[in-house]
């Protein structure tokens, strides 16, 4: 029994049993490993974010339009308070005055609109004779394609001394091209109308919930901070920075959007064109959408001043007029106001547009830059986002 029990205690220990040996955890004996691990989920936890994003698209572009809306309007409402105004009542008079006036502003233009909409069967028509035209010139230059192969190699066949093909007819080439079904037009528009309608007033229900909530939220969001008055404080100050920014942006946005809107249709009226003050609107809205806007619009008021004037000239000075009012009050006016109010990179807005338009399309272009500014005025604030501030910041 001793021998033995000797004999075991100086085995090597290459001869102890494998149950002996415990599993060694490689993430806490090797720290790359580790953080590697931890990249890879931020990584994965991203594309889900923005793939989540992408899918619910009408309900997270609703939410943003409603909480944009909310921010603009608060101070109409806090004014109201302050004359001792209720706040359901102030909300109440503010969500209705914003109706109103886009009734009232819809209302006034009916007959520049109802004028635009009765000019479209002839421009259907202009289109259609335009399409018909560019067929028949594509079926003559296909003809005149053939005509000259068939040539050269007659006169191939001839200098190598062989007997010329016999003549073939030239094949007719028919390109068919699928007409224009006026119906299905109406029919995909007023659906997509009805949509944007809805829409529409989901955004006017949120807003108007949002304003009539006040500081709920707000107060909500600092307590949810912690007991750490200083957690508390940041808090308060990240809320305070976004709703600055916000309704500096908002009344940025306001200025422009009239100021191109009155300057294009001081120069389309002294052009001479119809319904200036119907096109001067539709450029004030579409100027809401950077980049893309501006360059519908023009191609929009250049199609309707050729179907005016038909000539050429006038497409290109009116199209010409309208992206020069566009460029000059977005690169001066705009730049400079956006510059005061979020001293934002320019290489970052450009960035946050291109991606805004891949994942939402227009409401993306729409709604990229408040959300940069959100994330700026966030990033300032917190310490561990500070390279995210310095990236963004100018």
């Amino acid at each position: 029994m001793t021998a033995s029990a000797t004999t075991e205690s100086a085995a090597p220990p290459g001869n102890q049993s494998s149950a002996s040996i415990e599993p060694v955890d490689l993430l806490s004996v090797v720290p790359e490993l580790r953080a590697g691990r931890g990249i890879a989920l931020v990584i994965l936890a991203t594309v889900a974010a923005v793939f989540a994003l992408k899918w619910a698209q009408s309900f997270f572009v609703s939410l943003l339009l409603g909480i944009l809306f909310a921010y603009t309007l608060n101070r109409l409402v806090v004014w109201l308070e302050l004359v001792r105004i209720p706040r359901v009542i102030g909300t109440s008079i503010v969500m209705i005055g914003v109706v109103c006036v886009a009734v009232l502003g819809t209302y006034a233009l009916r007959g520049q609109i109802l004028t635009i909409i009765d000019q479209l069967p002839e421009a259907v028509s202009q289109m259609s004779a335009g399409i018909a035209k560019l067929r028949k010139g594509e079926t003559s230059t296909m003809q005149k394609m053939q005509t000259a192969a068939s040539e050269i190699e007659k006169a191939t066949s001839e200098a190598a001394g062989l007997a010329a093909p016999p003549k073939q007819r030239a094949t007719r080439v028919v390109i068919d091209v699928p007409g224009f079904n006026l119906g299905n037009y109406f029919l995909t528009n007023a659906t997509i109308a009805a949509g944007l309608i809805g829409q529409a007033a989901m955004v006017l229900f949120l807003t108007f919930f949002l304003l009539l909530s006040g500081d709920t939220f707000k107060r909500k969001l600092v307590r949810l901070a912690g007991p750490s008055m200083s957690n508390r404080k940041i808090t308060v100050h990240i809320l305070d920075g976004i709703n600055d920014s916000i309704q500096r942006y908002m009344f940025m946005l306001l200025v422009t959007n009239v100021l191109v809107g009155l300057l294009t249709w001081i120069a389309l009226s002294w052009i001479g064109l119809e319904n200036a003050g119907a096109w001067g609107v539709t450029a004030g809205l579409l100027h809401l959408i950077p980049y893309v806007g501006p360059a519908v619009t023009a191609s929009v008021i250049g199609i309707a001043a050729f179907m005016q004037f038909e000539s050429l000239s006038m497409l290109l000075l009116v199209a010409a007029a309208s992206m020069v009012i566009a460029t000059l009050v977005g690169y001066f006016v705009t730049t400079w106001m956006t510059g005061r109010i979020a001293k934002m990179n320019t290489a970052a807005i450009f960035v946050s547009l291109l991606f805004g338009g891949w994942l939402w399309g227009v409401w993306g272009l729409l709604l990229s830059i408040p959300i940069i500014v959100i994330v700026k005025v966030v990033a300032q604030h917190i310490e561990q986002l500070g390279p995210v501030a310095e990236l963004l910041g100018d």
